[in-house]
């Protein structure tokens, strides 16, 4: 019953995906508009360095948690991949150094495949490197075994938050590999957050408040991966 009720989970998220795909369904989330219209506002005119992705990014103040003065953050909240390279515009008008990407757990829990969200992570490599601007990919983070518990104790109270997510955990597992793999090749940065963060392909519960977003701690071990990134290219 429980595998029967992950298959019907599975084949309307798909579903609903690729709807929500050929509408852009990024332009769907308010708070892209909203954060958009703010970046418009801002007087910042240049930055070294630029932390782009969703809400993991945009919960932190960057320039405090590096200890420096030198960083713009640039995520939106419930931000898709596709909504990323819409908006990379407002990484050019920077004219950043370095571009910190994290992204795709959004993609994966709206069953985007994972060829879709490589594809656009190559999108974004390719238009930063045009630019001058070196790319640093930051693995996509495992969620938590017990990420969205309360959503399916009201709607599918048979179905364990660890077996959804667990499923879900084995295509952030192939993105990372997928973009490893052509960082390797294309000789570009890749950080392994996970290898800090997870526990068995989970996120573990002591980086984080709710199965997804970090807590200082987990901020506090991003914040030192991205700061020996920054030392070695001598910023």
């Amino acid at each position: 019953m429980k595998k029967i009720s992950l298959l019907v989970i599975i084949v309307i998220g798909f579903c609903s995906s690729i709807l929500a795909q050929n509408n852009k369904a990024y332009l769907n989330n308010p708070i892209y508009k909203r954060q958009i219209e703010m970046y418009d506002v801002y007087k910042t005119k240049q930055a070294d360095i630029v932390m782009f992705g969703n809400s993991l990014t945009h919960g932190a103040n960057w320039n405090e948690l590096l200890g420096r003065d030198n960083v713009v953050e640039r995520g939106i909240v419930s931000d898709v991949t596709e909504g990323f390279v819409a908006r990379l515009r407002y990484v050019y008008k920077l004219k950043p150094k370095v571009c910190f990407i994290l992204g795709g757990l959004n993609d994966i829990y709206n069953w985007t495949p994972v060829e879709k969200i490589y594809a656009n992570y190559i999108k974004m490599i390719s238009s930063l490197e045009l630019r001058g601007i070196q790319p640093v990919i930051q693995s996509t983070l495992y969620s938590g075994k017990k990420w969205g518990a309360d959503y399916l104790a009201r709607t599918n109270p048979d179905l364990k938050p660890e077996d959804v997510n667990a499923e879900r955990n084995s295509q952030v597992k192939l993105l990372n590999k997928m973009l490893a793999d052509y960082a390797k090749r294309n000789k570009i940065i890749f950080i392994d957050l996970n290898k800090e963060m997870s526990k068995d392909d989970f996120l573990r519960s002591d980086v984080t408040y709710d199965g997804a977003h970090l807590n200082a701690r987990g901020y506090k071990i991003w914040a030192q991966e991205v700061d020996e990134v920054l030392t070695e290219m001598g910023f």
